[in-house]
C-alpha cells in the first residue's frame, strides 16, 4: 500500500489522513474517486468492543447517499468517512494463501467457523468464492447469517450484506480484505449452522409486509432501529435468492422483532412548508429538536424532486453536525430512513415513524 491517505488510515492517524484528503482535493482529485480508493483499508476497520464490522458497512451505505447529493456536497461526506475510519483500530491482516485446488463444500466453511479458525475460514471462503462465484457465495453466507439475527441484533445480515454487495460489485479490487473481515466476523460470532428454511405465513401479502414494516419502524433506541436497518440491507441483497429463500429471510426478520407491535407516531406537528434552501433547513436541524425537523421533511413529500431534496438536506445536516466522533448507526440509520422515505413515500405514517426512529436516536446522541 503506497497511497499516503491509505497509509494514514492504516496507522490510525486521523490528523494525517485528513491532511492527505485535503491535499488530494486541492490537487483536483474527485472526492468520490477518493472514496472508491479506500476499499482495501476500510474492510479491516474495527469498532471495539463490538465484533460487528460497522465501518465496512458504512463504506457501502455511503454509496446510497450519492444520488441525493451534488458534486459539491460529497467532500464533507468523505471527510466524515475518513475521520471515522482513521480513528479506529484495525484488524490484523490474515496471510493470503493460495486457494485450494480441490472442490470444497460450504459445510467445510461452516466447520472452520465452528472451530473458530479465521485463517482457515478465510482460505476456504476465498476458494468457495472463486469456485462457485459471488452470487452463490453471498447466498450461502447470508442464509447462514439468517439463523443468528437474535444473537447478533440483526448484524449477521445487516453488516454482511453490504460488505458482500460492495465486494462483488468492485471487480477492480482484490476481494481478500473483505473476505478476511467476513471470516473474522463469523468466527467471532460463531455463526456456523445454516438454519432450515422458515415458511412465510400464507397471509404475508404486500399489505402484511407493510404491517411488519410499521412494526419495524415503531419504537426508539438501538434495538428498534436495528429492526429497520436489517430489512433495509436485506432488501438490497434480495436478488441473491429465489422466492422460497427470500420468504425465509422475511420470516426470520419477522421472528427477530418478536411480539413488538406497530404503533403510529401521532403528533400535532407544527405547520411547516417545504424548506426551500438548505440554510433554512440547517437552522432548524441544528437545534437538535426532532419534531420541527420531521415537520419540515413531511412538507417535502409531495414530489420526487422535493423528496430528493429532503434526503440531500438530511445527509448534509448529519455531515455538518459532525465534530469528530459518530456512532456508526447515525449513518446506517440514516440510510434505512431514506430507504423507507423513497420506497413508501405515500405511506406518510410509516415515513414519520422511520424519521422519528432515526432522528430521535441521532439527535439525542449528538446532544449527549
Amino acid at each position: 500500500m503506497t497511497d499516503d491517505l491509505l497509509q494514514a488510515i492504516e496507522a490510525s492517524d486521523s490528523a494525517r489522513a485528513s491532511s492527505h484528503f485535503k491535499e488530494k482535493l486541492e490537487k483536483g482529485a474527485d472526492a468520490w474517486d477518493i472514496h472508491l480508493s479506500l476499499f482495501p483499508a476500510v474492510q479491516r476497520v474495527l469498532n471495539p468492543p463490538f465484533i460487528n464490522p460497522h465501518l465496512p458497512k458504512i463504506y457501502r451505505i455511503c454509496s446510497d447517499f450519492i444520488p441525493y447529493l451534488t458534486k459539491e456536497d460529497i467532500p464533507s461526506l468523505i471527510q466524515l468517512e475518513i475521520a471515522e475510519y482513521a480513528k479506529r483500530p484495525k484488524m490484523d491482516k490474515l496471510p493470503k494463501g493460495r486457494g485450494l485446488a480441490s472442490s470444497i463444500s460450504f459445510g467445510e466453511v461452516e466447520l472452520a467457523i465452528h472451530q473458530r479458525d479465521p485463517e482457515k475460514t478465510a482460505t476456504l471462503i476465498a476458494t468457495f468464492y472463486a469456485q462457485k462465484g459471488g452470487t452463490e457465495f453471498a447466498r450461502r453466507l447470508l442464509l447462514l447469517g439468517s439463523g443468528y439475527l437474535d444473537d447478533s441484533l440483526g448484524h449477521s445480515i445487516s453488516c454482511t450484506a453490504p460488505i458482500l454487495l460492495e465486494m462483488i460489485e468492485r471487480q477492480d479490487q482484490d476481494p481478500w480484505p473483505a473476505l478476511m473481515t467476513l471470516a473474522d466476523y463469523f468466527c467471532k460470532g460463531t455463526f456456523h449452522t445454516t438454519p432450515r428454511l422458515r415458511k412465510l405465513a400464507p397471509f404475508a401479502s404486500e399489505d402484511a409486509i407493510k404491517h411488519h414494516l410499521m412494526r419495524a419502524t415503531s419504537g426508539t433506541g438501538i434495538v428498534n432501529l436495528h429492526h429497520t436497518i436489517t430489512v433495509y440491507t436485506m432488501e438490497q441483497a434480495r436478488h441473491f435468492f429465489n422466492k422460497e429463500e427470500y420468504d425465509h429471510l422475511v420470516a426470520a426478520w419477522i421472528a427477530f422483532m418478536g411480539k413488538k407491535k406497530g404503533e403510529e407516531t401521532k403528533w400535532d406537528l407544527p405547520e411547516a412548508g417545504p424548506a426551500a434552501d438548505y440554510s433554512k433547513f440547517y437552522e432548524i436541524f441544528s437545534r437538535l429538536e426532532t419534531k420541527p425537523v420531521i415537520a419540515l421533511v413531511k412538507g417535502m413529500m409531495a414530489s420526487e424532486q422535493s423528496r430528493r431534496r429532503a434526503g440531500r438536506f438530511l445527509i448534509k445536516g448529519v455531515c455538518d453536525l459532525y465534530q469528530g466522533n459518530y456512532n456508526p448507526h447515525y449513518l446506517t440509520g440514516l440510510g434505512s430512513a431514506l430507504w423507507i422515505m423513497k420506497k413508501y413515500w405515500n405511506q406518510s405514517h410509516m415515513v414519520i415513524n422511520a424519521l422519528f426512529q432515526f432522528l430521535d436516536f441521532f439527535l439525542k446522541g449528538v446532544k449527549s
